[in-house]
């Protein structure tokens, strides 16, 4: 499936085949796929956290407002990130670099990220968006469906699933097949409204 269809042909999905089990080398082509999602600084922060145990995803659905997706869909992916993968070991997202690129790039990331706790979190928030949205395009091409969520309890989930303090979850995205057609679209809204030329 070529990548417009894809993006025209996706939709969340709210109700998927239980029984359906994704093949291992799917979930690898799909995680493949999310690595190569783009980063501030190429510093990689996402972590995608696959909830397999059943046992934890009824645990995790009680936190989510008990949306079906959680438990029904073959693939649980908690998209988290490293708020502080800036300062542990940057040097290696930039170990083909030539050195003095590897260098001012060190420095960069440096002076971006140091004391500023908010660039850190909105770095990372978009840094999980944007891997949300390459999962489900891949999956939409391997001819699956997908759900990108939230509508949790994020904090409780963290203690769940025993997250890092110096992480933070993005989102979830429910990856499987669905059984339910999807709810028309919502309705666009006008161009105009949405399209900015130059200033505001």
């Amino acid at each position: 499936m070529d990548v417009i269809t894809a993006i025209k042909s996706r939709r969340a999905i709210k109700h998927f085949d239980p029984d359906y089990q994704l093949p291992q080398h799917d979930i690898d082509t799909l995680v493949s796929l999310a690595q190569l999602s783009p980063t501030a600084f190429n510093i990689q922060h996402w972590r995608f956290l696959l909830v397999q145990d059943r046992t934890l995803r009824e645990a995790i659905r009680a936190l989510s407002w008990m949306q079906p997706q959680i438990t029904d869909a073959s693939l649980l992916i908690v998209i988290c990130a490293d708020l502080k993968a800036w300062q542990k070991q940057p040097e290696r997202y930039w170990r083909n670099a030539p050195p003095e690129i590897r260098e001012g790039l060190l420095a960069a990331i440096d002076s971006y990220y140091r004391d500023c706790e908010t660039v850190q979190r909105d770095e990372a928030m978009r840094s999980c968006g944007i891997a949300a949205q390459t999962l489900m395009l891949a999956a939409q091409a391997l001819g699956y469906d997908s759900c990108p969520m939230d509508l949790a309890d994020f904090a409780e989930v963290g203690r769940l699933i025993r997250l890092p303090e110096d992480h933070v979850i993005g989102l979830f995205v429910a990856i499987g097949k669905g059984i339910r057609e999807p709810w028309p679209r919502g309705g666009a809204l006008d161009r105009d409204e949405v399209v900015i030329r130059n200033r505001f």
